[in-house]
């Protein structure tokens, strides 16, 4: 019998870990939640998931991304809920791609915002979540969501523009 979640583990958890780094750059020092921990409670969730369900490297980081979004929008609800909701670090999201250096994140707002967008769009909803959470690029949103990378990118300007009214 193989033991395909750990074969996975194996091939994918560099990335989700370069990835889950990356959130974490430019929050305060002595966040609770750390990158490793991050990971290794989504990669619990994925091993859940029957391996063959994935079509794919992309699809695999689509869910991916949903579930690091889940874990980390929790984690933000139960520490601003315990600090009354003092704390909350501001939203400035440069170009809202993947965090980098520059950016604070309240997980949060984002997730409240992102939510809005589902209602509103859920393509747009899930682009964003699979640039901003998945790292995935243009060409690889537009094989996991089935359609024309010019549509993607469509759909990531708008969502953009969206994201900057409501979140500015």
């Amino acid at each position: 019998m193989s033991d395909k979640p750990a074969e996975l583990m194996e091939v994918v958890y560099a990335e989700l870990r370069t990835l889950a780094g990356s959130y974490f750059k430019g929050q305060p020092t002595g966040h609770t939640l750390q990158p490793t921990a991050l990971v290794h409670e989504a990669f619990l969730r994925l091993a859940r998931v029957d391996v063959d369900k994935f079509r794919g490297r992309e699809h695999f980081f689509a869910v991916a991304a949903t579930a690091m979004r889940q874990i980390l929008t929790s984690h933000a609800r139960a520490r601003r809920a315990d600090k009354r909701g003092g704390g909350a670090a501001q939203v400035t999201l440069t170009n809202l791609v993947v965090p980098d250096e520059h950016s604070t994140v309240d997980m949060v707002l984002l997730d409240d915002v992102l939510r809005q967008l589902e209602e509103l769009n859920p393509r747009q909803a899930r682009i964003v979540e699979c640039r901003f959470f998945g790292g995935l690029t243009v060409q690889e949103i537009a094989n996991v969501l089935g359609v024309s990378v010019t549509t993607v990118e469509k759909d990531w300007r708008r969502a953009r523009a969206w994201l900057a009214t409501e979140l500015g």
